[in-house]
């Protein structure tokens, strides 16, 4: 689906009552998506492997250790992965919304039989999530009364911060400082370019920067937000929350690519003729974090 027919569809659901929007767009990506399951474990899977490798990097052993992950998804790809192949305890998954299908977790339980051998003991709950898996949707973690049930190792988070308002990325991080055990760390992994362009590749990855936050604002609703934050705005988010930056890589631009092309092509909104090409540029970015 093109991003001009999704963005046409998704501002008719924003007109409608909350309950009755999100109900429709619930329905729209369990149709869209049911064919999706062995698609998505491949992605999240590269995605798992780069996270062992940062975390390896600092000796961080998942073995035995409590994983908070923020932003659920359509399924527990990335619980099942760090239970049955990094040894984690347990996975405990918050969501401001609630996003699981009982069908795609039976998928999903089908495949590990299948491709791994590994029979998932699935019993809990109206999702029949295993024992070592929670998950808490329609919670909000950047309200500041918010406790968690359980001591928790590390969060982590995949392609999910650029989709939350700045104000609330930053009240999660400072509940996170307030709640967490100071030996835990965070871990992002953050998409910050133009959505829009994965499925219409006439855009730059970087089409967005053009509009002011009133003309972004009509471009999108509540189903695809994006805060087109760039790489030092997440940096000063975690500062201020009283994080360090343990370690950082991001992708870059080269120059004699198409992508730069394209954005050397656009005119930039006031708003971000402050960054450097750097840091405009810089995309598929991993942070791990720790109370400073």
């Amino acid at each position: 689906m093109n991003h001009k027919t999704k963005s046409l569809i998704f501002k008719s659901l924003d007109v409608l009552p909350n309950s009755l929007g999100y109900g429709i767009y619930h329905q729209l990506q369990k149709f869209l998506n049911r064919n999706s399951v062995n698609f998505k474990i491949k992605t999240n899977d590269r995605s798992f492997k780069e996270a062992l490798q940062i975390l390896k990097k600092q000796d961080i052993d998942l073995t035995d250790k409590t994983i908070l992950e923020l932003g659920s998804g359509w399924a527990p790809i990335i619980p099942y992965f760090f239970t049955h192949f990094a040894n984690a305890a347990r996975v405990v998954t918050y969501d401001i919304n609630e996003h699981y299908d009982a069908k795609t977790i039976d998928k999903l339980n089908a495949f590990y039989k299948e491709n791994y051998q590994i029979e998932i003991n699935a019993t809990q709950g109206k999702y029949r999530l295993p024992k070592n898996i929670t998950y808490y949707p329609k919670t909000n973690l950047a309200d500041k009364s918010i406790k968690l049930n359980e001591q928790v190792d590390l969060v982590f988070s995949r392609f999910v911060l650029e989709h939350i308002p700045t104000e609330d990325l930053l009240k999660i991080h400072q509940s996170f400082a307030k709640i967490l055990p100071k030996s835990a760390y965070i871990l992002h992994m953050i998409s910050p370019s133009d959505h829009r362009a994965y499925t219409d590749k006439s855009l730059s990855y970087y089409d967005f920067l053009k509009y002011s936050k009133a003309e972004w604002k009509k471009q999108h609703t509540k189903f695809d937000y994006h805060n087109r934050l760039r790489l030092p705005d997440y940096i000063n988010i975690f500062k201020e929350a009283g994080y360090e930056i343990v370690s950082l890589d991001y992708d870059t631009c080269e120059k004699d690519s198409e992508k730069y092309q394209k954005f050397k092509e656009l005119t930039l909104h006031k708003d971000y003729e402050s960054y450097t090409e750097e840091e405009l540029l810089a995309g598929s970015i991993n942070v791990l974090l720790k109370l400073a």
